[in-house]
């Protein structure tokens, strides 16, 4: 797996940031903020590059990792609620303790950034060995936390919950197309990143849907 990013720096004050974004944005993906829960509708290509960059954040505890998403056109048809507000998504790991409230300063230094390939190995995400009886002791510190700020969200987490999640996004790359109307009667596929997974702390629950039908400007 090769990923190309564009690497950023920016200052604020005495700190620098290290920011990274995909070169090539998912166009066909959406985050939505449903109130109760967070909703990911992706096609194949998305799926797999948000896959990627959950990769990345498991490998980068320094650095942001912001995959801008809240100007992407919404799929055909809409989505089932009908409602829900568009999002940008930055994954983080939590020992970078960078305050939500930051990013709008952050984000208009940034620059043209630095182009770079990232060799990530499919296998770190591929059905991972997990604990789950681990994930719901107490001391388990290996969870999501979320916050929301300047239509982004937050993700924050260690680097084994970033690789042992990252899985759900590859699950709906590589089997979403099978349940395409074209091939399959039952054409819904989804996964999603329950909350009695013992892997969600403050964050909520995040439902991720395979979409192979969008906008023809998407």
């Amino acid at each position: 797996m090769a990923l190309r990013v564009l690497v950023h720096r920016a200052r604020r004050g005495a700190e620098e940031f290290r920011v990274i974004r995909p070169a090539e944005p998912p166009a066909r993906a959406v985050l939505l903020d449903h109130d109760r829960y967070l909703g990911a509708y992706v096609d194949e290509h998305a799926a797999r590059s948000i896959a990627e960059l959950w990769l990345l954040a498991a490998r980068s505890p320094r650095s942001l990792i912001h995959v801008p998403l809240r100007a992407n056109t919404m799929p055909a048809p809409a989505v089932p609620d009908g409602f829900g507000s568009p999002i940008d998504l930055v994954l983080l790991h939590h020992s970078l303790q960078f305050a939500a409230s930051d990013w709008k300063q952050v984000r208009r230094r940034l620059g043209p950034g630095r182009p770079q390939t990232v060799s990530l190995r499919e296998a770190e995400a591929d059905a991972p060995a997990v604990d789950h009886e681990a994930r719901h002791h107490r001391e388990n510190r290996d969870l999501f936390h979320e916050h929301l700020h300047a239509e982004t969200l937050f993700l924050t987490g260690s680097a084994k919950v970033f690789r042992d999640t990252a899985q759900h996004f590859l699950d709906v790359s590589r089997n979403g197309p099978l349940h395409s109307p074209d091939l399959h009667s039952h054409s819904h596929y989804c996964t999603r990143l329950y909350a009695d997974a013992g892997i969600l702390g403050n964050a909520r629950e995040l439902h991720i849907e395979y979409c192979d039908q969008w906008d023809a400007s998407a």
